[in-house]
């Protein structure tokens, strides 16, 4: 074995609890261990680990190793002088995120979260997904971080509550499903090259394929969710009976509003576009145009705007 270094610096996810498998050698060949201010001293106190200056570091005969979440002054201090670093690997945070959520639907936890199940939390995801959607179109980077983290609450909610029923799965068989999903999908990437793979179209056709194998479905509407907005479903329709080789003139037919809306939406999914994509581009858009001409409107002092008055303050 490597010999281990006089001076390690661990960093840590935020708040985190988890020690990255890298680490262990130095932790099993140090003579002291020390940790910043940020970290729960009674968690780590347990473990025997020191707050960074209660003992200098310099007075520690052998092997040190420091525990922070962040290169700060001292552990950069460390770094300047040769310690190694050994970070914890990205998706440590998301354990914390776990324990979190069990501590709010435990007994002694928060009333309100306790309550939930899965019928009363579909409100919520549907909104942050919403939100979500939002952050990303106006290209809210704060926003996009935030909503991401509330869309990770709901799977970490109803995982939560799946685990407690009568035939329970958590967040770790949640995991797992996704993982072999992926990895099953991805053949090209896990199992060497597949011809069928050639660039990102028929990668997607690929995906497709195997999930027809793998669901065992008898339709090529099998899977598609009817509850999602009508644009986009009827989109998502067309492009999967377009697939099958569905002919084009099968498409609804009529002079009513829906056949038209569902028609101008299929001839743009057949055409490479997302209808539900572009629709809300353009109604966002609009949003925009009437925000900015009642701004104009009121500081004109104008507050009840005539048709005139639209047209007047209308932007250009």
């Amino acid at each position: 074995m490597d010999p281990v270094p006089a001076t390690t610096v661990v960093l840590l996810g935020p708040s985190s609890s988890v020690l990255p498998a890298a680490a262990l050698p130095a932790l099993r060949g140090a003579a002291a261990v020390f940790a910043s201010a940020e970290l729960d001293a009674a968690y780590w106190g347990e473990l025997g680990v020191v707050p960074v200056g209660d003992v200098p570091v310099g007075a520690v005969d052998g092997a040190v190793v420091y525990l922070t979440t962040a290169l700060d002054a001292y552990a950069a201090e460390l770094v300047d002088a040769g310690a190694v670093v050994v970070r914890n690997p990205a998706g440590t945070a998301l354990v914390d995120a776990v324990a979190v959520m069990d501590r709010l639907r435990s007994p002694g936890g928060c009333p309100w979260d306790a309550e939930q199940d899965h019928k009363s939390l579909r409100q919520y995801l549907v909104e942050e997904t919403y939100e979500l959607l939002e952050a990303i179109e106006d290209g809210d980077r704060g926003a996009l971080r935030e909503e991401l983290g509330d869309v990770l609450l709901q799977v970490l909610f109803h995982s939560r509550i799946a685990s407690e029923d009568v035939e329970p799965f958590g967040v770790d068989e949640v995991a797992g499903d996704l993982v072999r999903k992926l990895v099953g999908r991805h053949p090209h990437v896990f199992e060497g090259n597949d011809p069928a793979v050639r660039d990102a179209a028929s990668q997607q056709h690929r995906w497709e394929e195997l999930k027809q194998v793998e669901k065992q479905r008898e339709s090529s509407l099998d899977g598609v969710a009817a509850g999602q907005p009508a644009v986009a479903l009827a989109g998502k329709l067309v492009q999967r009976v377009a697939r099958a080789g569905l002919p084009v003139e099968l498409l609804p037919d009529g002079d009513g509003a829906g056949v038209t809306l569902f028609v101008v939406a299929a001839l743009a999914k057949l055409a490479g576009e997302d209808p539900e994509t572009e629709l809300r581009a353009v109604a966002r858009t609009f949003e925009g145009r009437v925000r900015e001409a009642e701004r104009a409107a009121r500081a004109a002092g104008v507050e009840r705007l005539s048709a005139d008055d639209w047209r007047t303050y209308w932007p250009a």
